[in-house]
């Protein structure tokens, strides 16, 4: 079954100028203020603010990654994790639609695979992720699960779906709360990829259709589910922040998670070097607000409260191959080849791989052979939850559980 090609979570940053120069300068307008009806927002997440720690798990991790929902039970995760993000659902024809089918819900599982040590039957009327992350719940009572719609590969249907938000939100709904996995998940993930903006695909659905959007989204799940959002880390003036009303869809939601990662990678292939995921700026960055203190700092100046606003940290690297400087700023022949694909690979696998031999604008590199990198450490990560914790923010995401090593080091360091 063909499976979705790379769905991490952004590309996030920034599929280019040529994007941008097709919406205008019109539809890049500025930024909206977030409005002060907080009382929209739910009081569903038991986790407090600062302290949320959220996870991706990737439906097709189920392949040839071979990540279950038992590897985030054995890592010791889940004892760590408040919420998981199952990512992704789809969006087709303006509605909320499965992703795999076949991996979230008719999977069987054997007694060594499953969470519970009990294996799936024949008849039983749900297998699959689902299944899993229900017996996980069981486990960790206070662990909440959302769905995720969208993401890099089907953001696409977001356009059609603007055109008719209410339909949307009921499609969504009524997806989420079937009654044979209702139990599973306490709210929706909205990763629109990118409103008004370019991502693969590119949407000129206006600046507002995003908060008209959020808002049919929240009216339809009520108070009593989560309602959060994944979106973009593009602080520059006219860039992905300024396309949409950010601000104003705020009192929607419960939180943002700004994706504070893949600001740079081998998508430029011969460079310059630069770490996909700084927390600060540095001397010789290609772009000047291309860092998460930028990113945050652009959405709380919009007037987005800061416990709505979460750290994303990505448990993967980026790499050029053809390198010969050490330090960031070096010129590249190409992308280093990771794991699944090129430009990209895991922690678990870069520890080892390439160790990390330096640090810049707050978080590590790393040069072997003629290969550069650049990845999160537990140490790096400490330094960012440091940041977090001055900012007030309301926790930290990452993508994704499967990149972290078996006894989950990166997690471990988030908490």
């Amino acid at each position: 079954m063909p499976r979705p090609h790379r769905l991490r979570a952004p590309f996030r940053a920034l599929v280019a100028t040529a994007c941008t120069a097709v919406l205008g300068a019109g539809l890049l307008a500025g930024a909206g203020t977030a409005t002060a009806d907080q009382n929209a927002a739910p009081k569903a997440a038991e986790a407090q603010a600062g302290s949320r720690v959220v996870g991706y798990f990737t439906e097709w991790g189920v392949y040839g990654r071979n990540y279950h929902v038992k590897n985030v039970e054995t890592s010791g995760s889940a004892n760590k994790l408040t919420h998981i993000n199952y990512a992704f659902g789809n969006v087709q024809g303006g509605k909320c639609t499965m992703g795999d089918a076949y991996a979230a819900t008719d999977k069987a599982y054997s007694a060594d695979q499953s969470v519970d040590g009990v294996a799936d039957t024949w008849d039983q009327p749900l297998r699959g992720n689902f299944n899993q992350l229900r017996k996980l719940k069981k486990k960790h009572p206070n662990l909440k699960v959302l769905w995720s719609f969208g993401g890099w590969t089907w953001s696409g249907g977001f356009t059609e779906a603007a055109k008719n938000p209410q339909a949307f939100a009921q499609s969504c709904y009524d997806l989420v709360e079937n009654s044979k996995w209702a139990d599973v998940f306490d709210g929706i993930d909205i990763d629109w990829e990118y409103p008004n903006a370019c991502g693969l695909s590119c949407d000129t659905s206006g600046r507002a259709a995003y908060k008209n959007l959020m808002s049919a989204v929240r009216a339809k799940f009520g108070s009593n589910n989560l309602v959060t959002a994944a979106i973009p880390a593009d602080a520059s003036s006219g860039g992905k922040i300024d396309a949409a009303d950010y601000a104003g869809a705020a009192q929607y939601v419960d939180w943002y998670n700004p994706m504070t990662y893949d600001f740079f990678g081998a998508w430029d292939a011969k460079g310059p070097t630069a770490p996909h995921s700084p927390l600060s700026s540095y001397t010789g960055i290609p772009k000047a607000e291309y860092h998460s203190q930028a990113t945050i700092a652009k959405l709380k100046g919009m007037g987005i409260p800061s416990d709505k606003l979460l750290l994303g940290i990505g448990f993967y690297g980026r790499g050029w191959t053809g390198v010969t400087q050490k330090a960031p700023g070096g010129t590249a022949t190409g992308p280093a080849q990771g794991t699944y694909e090129q430009g990209i690979d895991d922690y678990k696998v870069l520890k080892t791989k390439c160790p990390a031999n330096g640090t810049v604008g707050g978080t590590a590199y790393a040069h072997c052979g003629t290969n550069w990198w650049s990845y999160d450490t537990p140490a790096t990560i400490a330094g960012k939850m440091n940041y977090k914790n001055q900012q007030g923010l309301g926790g930290t995401f990452f993508w994704e559980l499967s990149g972290d090593t078996t006894n989950g080091e990166l997690i471990k360091a988030i908490n």
